[in-house]
């Protein structure tokens, strides 16, 4: 360690394995941390969806407050965010450091320690409304980096705020409470939530998925591991549609410290007229807010229009862009990020 810094150390790791060893790893599961920051996650999204790359993982400590910022290589001199489509947020990970000055000193130190070997970082999605952006940019800025921020994304979600099941359907849109009423009568569905995954569900699941619209999913075992650690955990809701026993919708949700956070979804398209997925997310927010008590419901990344019938608030999903000057292969990419930012009316120191 420098004289100067108040810091007591700096480490580096390369796997999940080596973070494991020194600290990372510790049961934090069932923790209070939300799931994207928890090194459970970190893990499996490393290992099922980023394993052609090398982490990155850089600690520091101040007393026994730490901080671990998650990387990916993707380049010789470039960083990446080690997050995706999957990732609703990615942001530092703090433990005993509540204390705003605290938490920018040891993020000043992080973006200082990769400076010294890398000259461009990009990270998304990152968050505003809890502070993210702001101390990113200014431990960015801090430690010499030129740094740019433009809006993604979106994230939408639902805020509560006390009522019950009923109170928030009643402000639902019209349109979307005449379908379900409609298609509903007679009960055309089973509908059931399970609280743990078998083989056999998860077949259910992707037979779901396979006459679904959606697009091929790269990365079913990662999804499949999810579940099953969410399960271990006991946070776990996978809800299916059924009509005559055969799986026609279904939706992987998590539900942890009074936040349910909706991950996956999709229907039959041969069933789209009996609007098996409208139904079914009606009972899973039903199920949420009257069995799990949950406080917020999350709907994560993508602008989609559905989910503004459900939702009812929105936060947009930041990208940075980090640029090390002290190398010359960073002065145009930085030189255009900056003018492009000011072009655009979004620059960000």
């Amino acid at each position: 360690m420098a004289g100067d810094s108040p810091l007591q150390g700096r480490w580096e790791y390369r796997s999940f394995v080596e973070a494991w060893c020194h600290g990372a790893g510790s049961p934090d599961i069932v923790c209070d941390r939300p799931l994207f920051d928890r090194f459970g996650w970190l893990e499996l999204l490393h290992r099922f969806c980023f394993s052609d790359r090398n982490a990155d993982i850089v600690r520091v400590a101040e007393s026994d407050a730490q901080a671990w910022l998650f990387l990916t290589e993707t380049g010789a001199r470039r960083r990446s965010a080690l997050a995706n489509w999957y990732s609703f947020a990615f942001r530092p990970v703090f433990d005993n450091a509540s204390d705003p000055a605290i938490k920018a000193r040891l993020l000043a130190a992080m973006t200082h320690s990769v400076a010294k070997r890398v000259a461009h970082i990009d990270l998304y999605p990152i968050t505003e409304d809890d502070g993210t952006l702001a101390l990113m940019m200014t431990a960015l800025h801090d430690s010499g980096w030129s740094a740019v921020s433009r809006q993604m994304g979106i994230n939408h979600f639902l805020d509560l705020n006390g009522r019950d099941f009923d109170a928030y359907w009643a402000t639902r849109p019209g349109p979307l409470r005449t379908l379900v009423q409609r298609k509903g009568r007679g009960a055309p569905f089973d509908f059931t939530i399970y609280h743990d995954v078998t083989d056999s569900l998860w077949a259910d699941y992707l037979t779901v998925y396979g006459k679904s619209w959606k697009p091929s999913e790269p990365h079913f075992p990662f999804l499949r591991a999810l579940a099953q650690q969410q399960a271990d955990a006991g946070t776990l809701r996978l809800g299916f549609a059924r009509m005559d026993g055969v799986p026609v919708a279904a939706q992987l949700w998590t539900v942890q410290n009074n936040v349910a956070l909706i991950h996956k979804l999709a229907h039959d398209i041969a069933y789209d007229a009996q609007s098996p997925g409208t139904l079914l997310s009606h009972h899973m927010f039903r199920a949420a807010i009257e069995e799990d008590l949950v406080m917020q419901i999350d709907y994560g990344t993508g602008n989609n229009r559905y989910k503004m019938d459900w939702m009812e608030a929105q936060r947009p999903l930041y990208r940075i862009d980090a640029y090390n000057l002290h190398f010359p292969v960073a002065w145009l990419p930085a030189l255009r990020a900056r003018i492009s930012s000011l072009v655009a009316g979004r620059l960000t120191r």
